[in-house]
């Protein structure tokens, strides 16, 4: 199983110095891949976690990781369709695969705060169908000499879109969603499927095994790990032996990838929280549950 990490995005320790070093330092000590996830903005009437108060952009944190590091995978968890024209996110991630040389997984969701849906003239309605639509008019614009698509939803006159990205057929397009249509939709359509933060992990063998009985090949299934070191409490608490030993019994369900999302420990991604404080709980952390190969 592969080990990520989640980039420093969210709260406290989400600075630009941050942002760089831990991404180069996430590289020098083997860790797999790089994470980040959308929340464009937060109701003034609504209370949601401090994870989601002060969130960088996923795709321009991912590019301006690319350019400090050579070898780690650059994911986002996810860019929710209904919030981006698929022929502008084509664009963008084009462009961040070129530049990165063929580092990026690319994560889509639906969307589920309907404020985000209000300020961005969004629709709720029919976002199962949309994603399908969604996704295909992505294929098209990373593999048809001349791309067009004529849907419900979505109109690309026939045109071209260059330069190519640099992994054939583009980057690798993984669906989030917990629901049963949404988990047969990502082994249906995507490359693999991203864990919700709230997945419980000790179920976790039920939606994969929905997304694999949906998928013709072999499906990624990768999992936010939401860490809490120190008192055990589910998981992927407790101490750095016993949040490996986690992993490890993760990786016997059949999961491929996790990444360990610090922005959800409140002592980090809380933008209320001392940025020192937060930075130096952060680097023991990553430094204590560096994968074993390294």
């Amino acid at each position: 199983m592969r080990i990520g990490l989640g980039a420093p995005v969210s709260g406290a320790w989400a600075t630009p110095d941050n942002l760089g070093r831990f991404a180069v330092r996430a590289e020098e000590l083997g860790y797999d891949s790089l994470w980040t996830f959308q929340r464009l903005l937060v109701g003034a009437e609504h209370e949601l976690p401090p994870v989601y108060r002060s969130v960088l952009d996923p795709m321009l944190a991912l590019a301006y990781a690319a350019a400090l590091t050579t070898r780690i995978r650059l994911g986002v968890a996810v860019v929710n369709m209904p919030f981006v024209s698929p022929v502008v996110l084509a664009k963008q991630a084009t462009t961040l695969d070129v530049l990165s040389g063929g580092r990026l997984d690319l994560g889509l969701g639906n969307g589920w705060y309907e404020p985000e849906f209000a300020a961005t003239g969004a629709s709720s309605a029919r976002r199962a169908a949309r994603a399908v639509e969604y996704v295909r008019v992505l294929r098209t614009l990373w593999t048809d000499e001349v791309a067009s698509f004529d849907g419900e939803f979505y109109t690309v006159p026939p045109s071209r879109m260059v330069p190519r990205p640099v992994q054939p057929g583009g980057p690798p397009i993984l669906l989030g969603g917990a629901v049963p249509a949404a988990l047969a939709r990502a082994g249906r359509l995507g490359a693999g499927w991203l864990s919700v933060s709230a997945t419980d992990l000790d179920r976790i063998a039920e939606p994969i095994a929905a997304v694999r009985e949906a998928a013709s090949g072999d499906p990624r299934i990768i999992v936010r790990g939401v860490v809490r070191v120190g008192e055990r409490d589910g998981r992927l608490s407790g101490s750095f032996d016993e949040i490996r030993a986690d992993a490890e019994w993760l990786a016997e369900q059949g999961v491929t990838e996790l990444y360990y999302d610090l922005n959800w420990d409140q002592s980090i991604g809380n933008p209320d929280v001392a940025t020192d404080a937060a930075t130096e709980r952060a680097t023991e952390i990553i430094e204590g549950l560096a994968p074993t190969h390294t």
